[in-house]
C-alpha cells in the first residue's frame, strides 16, 4: 500500500492514490472478530495474475480494536495506474484456538482511475450475521467444522458504504506525513448492491 515509508512524498508524477476506511465486525459469533488480510481488485474481465491486485495490509493499515461492539478497523491506501477496476471484496480471518475462520466480504464496486491525486473512497462497514434462507455466505463452507463455528459458512455479511470524510480526513492527515498538505478528493463509491453480490456468489 502508499505511504508504508513515512518519508514517502507524493508528486505530479506519481499514481493516483485511493483512500478508504474499513469496519469489519462479527456480531453473530462473538468470539471470532475477523481481522482483514487482503483487498482484492481487478481489472475487467481479468484473465492473468498481472489483472489481479492483492493489497495486503501492513502495520499502518491496522487499527484494530478487538471488540466484539467495534470490531476491527483498517485504513487502507490503494495506489493504482490509471484504467478501470473494480473492487471484488476483502479476505479476513478471525482465529480462535484451535478455530481459523476465513471471510469473505463483496464489494464488486467499480472505480475509474483517472489522474494523479489523492481520493477518498469512503467507509466501508460489514457485519456478520446469521444467515438466511440462500443468502450469500460471509465465507466458504470448507472446512466445514471451522467455517460453521466461526460464523463464515453460516453466517452473511450486510455491507454499508458511508460518506466518513468529516472524521476520515483527519485520521488519515495525522498517521501518513506525505497526506499532511495533499488536497484529498472525495469520489464516494456506489452503495453496496446485494443483488449483484448474491448473483456474484451463486455463480462461484
Amino acid at each position: 500500500m502508499a505511504f508504508q515509508d513515512d518519508a514517502e512524498r507524493l508528486t505530479e508524477k506519481s499514481k493516483p492514490v485511493f483512500l478508504m476506511t474499513v469496519t469489519i465486525r462479527n456480531s453473530y459469533r462473538t468470539l471470532f472478530q475477523p481481522r482483514l488480510l487482503v483487498v482484492h481488485v481487478e481489472k475487467p474481465d481479468a484473465k492473468e495474475a498481472a489483472d489481479r491486485l492483492n493489497f495486503t495490509m501492513d502495520d499502518k493499515a491496522k487499527n484494530e480494536t478487538d471488540s466484539e461492539i467495534t470490531g476491527n478497523n483498517y485504513l487502507l491506501r490503494l495506489e493504482l495506474s490509471p484504467g478501470r477496476y473494480e473492487i471484488i471484496g476483502l479476505t479476513s480471518l478471525a482465529r480462535l484456538f484451535p478455530i481459523n475462520g476465513f471471510f469473505f466480504t463483496p464489494l464488486h464496486s467499480p472505480l475509474e482511475v483517472k489522474e494523479s491525486g489523492v481520493y477518498y473512497l469512503g467507509h466501508i462497514n460489514a457485519t456478520v450475521r446469521e444467515r438466511q434462507e440462500n443468502e450469500f455466505k460471509a465465507g466458504s463452507s470448507i472446512p466445514l467444522i471451522d467455517q460453521a463455528i466461526a460464523g463464515a459458512s453460516t453466517g452473511t455479511f450486510d455491507v454499508e458504504i458511508t460518506d466518513d470524510f468529516a472524521t476520515d480526513e483527519a485520521v488519515f492527515r495525522s498517521k501518513f506525513p506525505a497526506l499532511a498538505a495533499i488536497p484529498i478528493q472525495k469520489t464516494i463509491l456506489p452503495a453496496f448492491d446485494r443483488a449483484k453480490a448474491q448473483q456474484w456468489w451463486e455463480a462461484h
